[in-house]
């Protein structure tokens, strides 16, 4: 079972909004979710949140040290209590996937993602649970900076909050340990809502032709 949950992001109010933070989202909205209230930790580099689930305690935690270094809070945590990496998930923004889609997964590269990459460096390991959040490409990798660092537009951020919303319906089989279940809700979205078909334009209107006007014949 998942033992402990984690969201990346970066620490203020300059970044609350931006694309990077999804992870933090899922991590708030999963705290409401179980009405769980946030505690800062110093030991744990991290805002902290603990339930109980089938007799074993499960933390939430997200980690203040911003982004690049977020691997110092989970492998701090988790070495403590003794939490291996198998029974971790992180949630995440993803690049490679479109807004209001997610993906879940165990293991694979960090794929250039600095908070992954660090994770990957202080646990040691790769075999860890993520929870991939689509925010879709700018398509030039050169942008990439500044768009996981700027606001989603408004459609997107309700695409990802949808994405959210769904990947919440999965916590209780990722606590029971049924990942075959949590993985297909996660995966499984609603399609598109098609969209009204355009009423006919009426038919033009014709005009009746009027004949030209004669001059009287003359006598």
């Amino acid at each position: 079972m998942i033992r402990l949950f984690v969201g990346l992001g970066n620490p203020g109010s300059d970044y609350e909004h931006t694309r990077h933070n999804a992870g933090f989202w899922w991590m708030d909205a999963l705290a409401k979710e179980l009405k769980l209230s946030w505690v800062m930790d110093k030991n744990f580099h991290g805002l902290v949140a603990r339930t109980s689930m089938h007799g074993q305690s499960v933390w939430l935690l997200k980690p203040q040290t911003f982004m690049n270094l977020s691997g110092k809070s989970v492998a701090s945590l988790a070495h403590f209590f003794k939490i291996p990496a198998q029974e971790i998930l992180v949630a995440h923004d993803e690049l490679d996937i479109a807004p209001g889609e997610a993906k879940v997964k165990l293991g694979g590269s960090h794929a250039g993602h600095n908070g992954l990459r660090d994770i990957h460096a202080q646990l040691g390991t790769d075999q860890y649970w993520r929870l991939r959040l689509g925010i879709g490409h700018p398509g030039i990798k050169a942008e990439v900076i500044h768009w996981v660092l700027k606001k989603p537009s408004a459609d997107h951020r309700i695409a990802i909050e949808q994405t959210i919303d769904r990947a919440l319906k999965a916590v209780p089989a990722l606590m029971a340990d049924d990942m075959a279940e949590a993985t297909r809700l996660i995966h499984t979205s609603k399609p598109p809502r098609p969209k009204p078909a355009r009423p006919a334009a009426p038919p033009p209107t014709v005009m009746p032709t009027q004949a030209t006007p004669q001059p009287d014949a003359q006598p």
